[in-house]
């Protein structure tokens, strides 16, 4: 099996989300604030959920070496929400995304990860151009995305969704993407 890359901040660990998250991905799928600014997913089971991570997650963590993490808090393991690097259809370049279970969000987790999904991106995976979406009423989603130092750009569609979705830019020196760390996809590794 093929080992990925997993992150560590002061208070968080940044692991690869896998089936074994199926049951805690069930829960925040499912959750009021995924439903209002992400949407419904239709999973309604811990069997769908699997489902979900294997042709969401696990094929693109397959292909480009990251995706989503699930967010872990170091002192009692509790899963906490997810942060990744999205190659979504439709939109050039790589999404830098979080969710949150409701019980803790404004705690200062979701910025937390994303900063440290941030600089991996940049500086362990190469991403030069890093974009997030969110919907027109999440705030505290643009708050965050500006404190990660991303720029709104204009208003976008994605396909199949018709709802017009705010997105944000930010661009990254390529010499200093590649400066500090040069990625080597694991299964280059022989």
């Amino acid at each position: 099996m093929t080992r990925y890359r997993s992150f560590e901040t002061e208070r968080l660990l940044l692991i690869p989300t896998s089936e074994d998250d199926a049951a805690f991905m069930l829960k925040l799928l499912n959750s009021p604030t995924w439903i209002r600014y992400i949407g419904d997913r239709n999973v309604h089971s811990v069997e769908e959920a699997a489902a979900y991570i294997r042709s969401k997650v696990t094929a693109q963590l397959e292909r480009l070496g990251y995706a989503n993490y699930t967010v872990i808090r170091k002192t009692d393991q509790e899963k906490l929400g997810v942060c990744g690097l999205y190659d979504r259809e439709g939109l050039e370049g790589i999404d830098i995304g979080f969710a949150f279970l409701p019980e803790h969000e404004k705690k200062g987790y979701a910025l937390e990860a994303a900063l440290e999904i941030k600089r991996a991106g940049i500086e362990e995976f190469g991403i030069t151009q890093m974009k997030a979406i969110t919907v027109k009423d999440n705030v505290a989603s643009q708050r965050l995305l500006e404190k990660l130092g991303l720029k709104f750009s204009k208003l976008v569609e994605l396909p199949n969704d018709p709802e017009e979705l705010l997105l944000y830019e930010l661009k990254v020196d390529d010499e200093a993407a590649h400066a500090k760390h040069t990625y080597i996809h694991p299964e280059s590794i022989t």
